[in-house]
């Protein structure tokens, strides 16, 4: 009876045609065979590319060799193609990728009996999409002060690109509206708008300027009511007028007057505002005090404004 040996290791060591017995030959084992596929999923710093692997009977790994040249450099990790005697597909995550580049890649599959690499191919990475962050600087704005919106446009093309501030006023019903001029982009995708005169609680956003539109995230500026506050010392002794204006006029707010200790505030009574005149409302109320440092809070709950603190005020 003739024997067929599929030992690799015998057939090293004896040789391709030593007879192992009466009868008997060796049989080398065959080097796997390997197809190179397509690539999917591509992105600015990812893609997946595929291919197909037979073992020809022998346990077999497989790598992708992938570069911006046709001499590669890189590679993937090693993963197994088992050890079968038909094609399997394969794959492997490329990352670490740059954006609007083109790569060449290959497939390259090696067990004990040899290696086999597929064709090259190529695929281009796209470039990173636009994205914006921005923040207004203060947040809040006194009323009547001016701010900055500030932020950064990030990703492919974000240097020297058209943007737009935009502000949806309360109570939000209106819609954005576009506010001054547009500007551009610095080498740095960076950008400040100035903006003044808000009346009150809006939302902002700014928006890139072009196809697609990207816009950033919505933020709140809230804009603080104006507090002066004063004290005027009356006839009646351990007692003084505290009074002040808000503006604008936020008839119906409360007030209340504090008195600033070291660890903690202290309540001191307090007042609600009252008309004054179209833009401005006033509040006062003879109180009694202490020697000390004093400061109005006025509280805001409409919606429309922000809370705020008044300067603070030495009483002796």
């Amino acid at each position: 009876m003739r024997i067929s040996w599929a030992l690799p290791g015998v057939c090293a060591l004896l040789g391709a045609g030593a007879l192992l017995g009466a009868g008997a030959s060796c049989a080398q084992a065959a080097a796997p065979s390997a197809q190179t596929g397509g690539a999917s999923s591509v992105g600015y710093a990812s893609a997946t590319v595929h291919g197909s692997v037979n073992a020809h009977g022998e346990s077999t790994g497989f790598v992708f060799q992938y570069g911006t040249r046709r001499s590669y450099g890189e590679q993937s990790s090693l993963a197994p193609a088992g050890g079968g005697t038909h094609a399997v597909h394969v794959s492997a995550t490329l990352t670490g990728l740059q954006p609007l580049t083109r790569y060449h890649y290959r497939i390259l599959a090696t067990s004990a009996a040899g290696a086999a690499a597929g064709a090259d191919r190529t695929f281009t990475t796209g470039p990173v999409p636009l994205s914006l962050a921005i923040a207004g600087v203060p947040n809040p704005v006194v009323f009547g002060a001016a701010f900055l919106v500030e932020g950064t446009l990030s990703g492919t093309g974000a240097a020297n690109h058209p943007v737009q501030l935009q502000a949806n006023a309360f109570p939000y019903t209106a819609g954005f509206q576009p506010v001054g001029n547009t500007e551009l982009t610095n080498s740095g995708g960076g950008f400040s708008f100035s903006y003044v005169g808000l009346l009150g609680n809006a939302q902002l956003r700014v928006v890139a300027v072009g196809k697609p539109e990207v816009a950033s995230p919505v933020i709140t500026e809230g804009v603080a009511v104006r507090v002066a506050f004063h004290v005027r010392h009356t006839h009646r002794r351990g007692y003084a007028r505290l009074y002040g204006t808000v503006a604008p006029a936020e008839v119906g707010a409360l007030v209340g007057f504090q008195l600033l200790r070291p660890r903690r505030s202290v309540n001191e009574g307090g007042t609600v505002v009252k008309a004054g005149t179209a833009t401005v409302s006033r509040f006062g109320r003879v109180v009694k005090v202490r020697p000390g440092v004093y400061r109005a809070l006025v509280k805001i709950s409409d919606g429309a404004h922000v809370s705020a603190y008044s300067r603070a005020v030495l009483i002796r």
